[in-house]
């Protein structure tokens, strides 16, 4: 009898080592915790790891030396509010109806809200990725830039919690006044006031606070931690000892404002990877880390006089269809899976987050168009081929050539009916068929692994692949146009 209770034991415990090991929604140990920490108009050239001369970023050089630097990572658009959206959604943001960023709605603002922009917003009915998270049993939460409506904190629009943030602290836009002393932060729709300090700390305070809370429950849940900064977006402001430090190395005081405003933020991202190790959390998470889309251009409004940002080798800046418009800093650490120092060039997109996150976390993904992919692999250190381009269309861009696709190695922009198209700040009824019926021309073609900063023009010398890719770009966007959702004429 008692070697049969010592068969049984012995049964019953490989049966449940098995069922430990099976990667299950119920099985809460083997579904990895998520932290995206996003910067807000960071370009490609302004961390050290990613070759700035003067930057001190030793946290985020030190997570990309323990994970991958994607050095071919995109912003879904070039612009705040669609990069957002996208990067929530897993979807283009033309698909949602964010085309470009949304004031807010407000007496100060109404001369904005023309052409329905104070009606954009994060719908309801789009799936985002803390709400697919959420319902699978994740604990969720965001802190910082929301972005994603014009109406904040107001029963008229949804809000963060709508979209399945259980927690929130978050500005509708930019912090404000500044990113010192900023008044204008809600806390699950309770405004919160004055908050001492600098805005990439505040943000980082919280998001630790509710790691530490989350972690003293008696049942604790898988989570999703979204750290959106404000940093460095103007305006910019940085505690005065970084900014010391900057003097004998910027060209002015301003440029010093803007090497510290990134130094600060390292520093509030050490602060988030400190805690992750100290709450043993570190080896279960997958840290993505990048930015809304490239670096503020000097000077192009009143307020941006500290807009240093660097694109590094690449052309154009924030607003751009070039590449510095959207690709950015990218760096991805999952302990144990992606292989530590690596640099990898393979094209990764933010709209990859959610069908990558919903497969790791084992969730069915229901049937809508993704624009996105499951990049698993690359995060593995595997090069793999993209199954779908990669496309912007930004109807208010600065250079002439709004619409822009790569796949593979090659880079195609073109214009708008030769560029007749007007400018458009979002979509409504009342010009949505010009949208339609736009046709793509104009076309340049640039190899992106010999020419990273789109300089050698192929289209003359390449006719068969110009045609070939072209047909695909207006192929997508004759789709994308037809799927879009659309606001009511103002």
């Amino acid at each position: 009898m008692r070697r049969l209770h010592i068969r049984l034991l012995t049964i019953l415990s490989v049966v449940l080592v098995l069922l430990m090991g099976r990667h299950t929604l119920g099985d809460e140990p083997t579904r990895p915790n998520f932290v995206v920490i996003l910067c807000d108009d960071l370009g490609w050239g302004d961390l050290g790891c990613y070759g700035h001369p003067h930057i001190q970023s030793k946290n985020l050089d030190r997570l990309a030396g323990q994970g991958i630097r994607l050095t071919s990572c995109y912003s879904a658009a070039p612009v705040c509010s669609p990069s957002r959206t996208g990067l929530l959604t897993g979807r283009s943001p033309n698909r949602a109806g964010i085309f470009d960023w949304i004031p807010e709605a407000n007496e100060k603002n109404q001369a904005k809200s023309k052409n329905s922009r104070h009606l954009v917003h994060l719908r309801k009915d789009e799936l985002a990725l803390p709400k697919l998270l959420g319902d699978a049993g994740y604990a969720t939460a965001m802190a910082g830039k929301w972005h994603c409506n014009s109406m904040f904190n107001n029963p008229e629009q949804p809000q963060p919690d709508d979209a399945g943030f259980q927690h929130w602290l978050a500005t509708q836009n930019n912090a404000g006044p500044s990113h010192k002393n900023p008044r204008n932060f809600v806390r699950n729709r309770q405004p919160v006031g004055l908050l001492e300090g600098f805005s990439c700390q505040i943000v980082a305070s919280e998001a630790i606070d509710w790691l530490e809370k989350a972690q003293q429950r008696t049942t604790r849940s898988p989570f999703f931690l979204y750290v959106a900064f404000h940093e460095p977006h103007e305006p910019v402001e940085s505690p005065q000892d970084l900014v010391q430090q900057y003097l004998s190395t910027a060209r002015n005081p301003e440029e010093a404002q803007y090497f510290a405003n990134v130094h600060n933020m390292d520093l509030a991202v050490g602060r988030i990877l400190e805690a992750l190790d100290r709450l043993e959390l570190a080896d279960n998470t997958v840290v993505f880390f990048s930015s809304d889309n490239g670096p503020e251009t000097l000077l192009r409004y009143a307020a941006g006089k500290r807009s240093y940002g660097s694109p590094g080798p690449l052309r154009g800046m924030k607003l751009w269809t070039t590449e510095a418009g959207f690709r950015v800093p990218g760096i991805v650490r999952w302990p144990g899976k992606t292989p530590a120092g690596t640099v990898l060039d393979t094209p990764v997109s933010s709209l990859d987050l959610l069908p990558t996150f919903a497969h790791l976390a084992n969730i069915p993904l229901p049937n809508l168009a993704l624009d996105g992919m499951n990049v698993e692999s690359i995060w593995r250190g595997n090069t793999i081929e993209r199954t779908k381009p990669l496309f912007w269309f930004y109807y208010n861009a600065i250079n002439e050539q709004r619409a822009a696709m790569r796949d593979g190695k090659w880079k195609l922009i073109a214009k708008f009916n030769g560029g007749r198209l007007p400018k458009f700040e979002n979509i409504t009824t009342a010009n949505v068929q010009q949208v339609r019926s736009a046709e793509l021309t104009d076309f340049s073609l640039y190899d992106l692994d010999a020419d990273l900063g789109e300089r050698n023009d192929l289209a003359a010398t390449h006719p068969e692949l110009l045609s070939e890719l072209s047909l695909k770009m207006q192929s997508i966007y004759v789709e994308l146009v037809n799927s879009m959702h659309v606001w009511p004429e103002p």
